[in-house]
């Protein structure tokens, strides 16, 4: 009877031992990273309308570039286009695992390439609802995950996770409805550092990409909302193209002027 128990006991375990919601969150987060790996490098066109709280519009054209790293974060390059008064800005990010990204702004009126540092990371993208921070690195590493639930949104399903960062960060937590469809956001609540509900960004429009022996999927506009201010900044892509090559060189700092 004593071995029929301990044989018992050793059966039962792996049924009794069930995901936690953070090892749950966890899990998700690392297998959307896996589903959305592999698109090499990707070009687009965007535009950037920024509303003000009393509807008042500005739009600004750029190009957009980014290069797939493996083994760390991804690089990006954004120059905007128009209008005059930031033609020939540039953004640079080199993001990184788990090490703080870097990111540069150059600006043509000064001649000059500004270092955004780490203090400044939560601060305004060029007047938008965009920070810096959210501009740079998403990767797992930088967070710590909690899984909320399972549901409908609209018809589609998603997982609602949680997510705070592990460094420091203008967010205290970031609140994502994930698409099991498109493997990506289709809406994230920004709490700031009051935990306060701070911004919300909509993921609209996504459209697949073939890669190889896989699909990905990519929204073509995010509209970020600032709920404390009633701003709202709307990022749309066009002419996107993925499995583009880059090299190195067309994201060196130096090359930034």
């Amino acid at each position: 009877m004593k071995i029929l128990a301990v044989l018992l006991a050793f059966s039962l375990a792996p049924v009794l031992h069930a995901e936690t919601a953070v090892e749950k969150g966890t899990r998700i987060a690392k297998e959307l990273e896996l589903k959305n790996e592999g698109f090499v490098g990707e070009s687009s066109k965007m535009e950037m309308i920024l509303i003000d709280a009393y509807g008042a519009k500005t739009t600004r054209l750029m190009d957009g570039k980014t290069k797939e790293v493996i083994g760390d974060g991804d690089k990006s390059l954004s120059l905007f286009l128009n209008p005059q008064d930031v033609k020939g800005t540039k953004m640079l990010t080199h993001s990184h695992k788990s090490d703080d990204d870097d990111q540069w702004l150059y600006l043509p009126s000064l001649r000059r390439v500004k270092r955004i540092s780490s203090s400044s990371k939560s601060a305004s993208f060029m007047g938008s609802e965009f920070s810096y921070e959210d501009l740079g690195s998403q990767e797992v590493e930088k967070y710590n995950y909690k899984f909320i639930s399972e549901e409908a949104m609209g018809k589609d399903k998603v997982w609602v996770l949680e997510r705070s960062p592990v460094k420091s960060s203008g967010y205290s937590k970031m609140k994502m409805w994930i698409s099991h469809t498109y493997n990506n956001p289709l809406k994230i609540e920004y709490y700031d550092r009051k935990n306060e509900l701070l911004k919300v960004a909509e993921f609209k429009d996504y459209k697949a990409y073939k890669m190889k022996n896989k699909t990905l999927y990519r929204a073509s506009s995010i509209d970020m909302k600032n709920i404390q201010t009633k701003k709202e900044s709307i990022i749309t892509w066009s002419n996107r193209k993925l499995g583009v090559s880059f090299s190195d060189k067309d994201f060196a700092q130096e090359r930034l002027k």
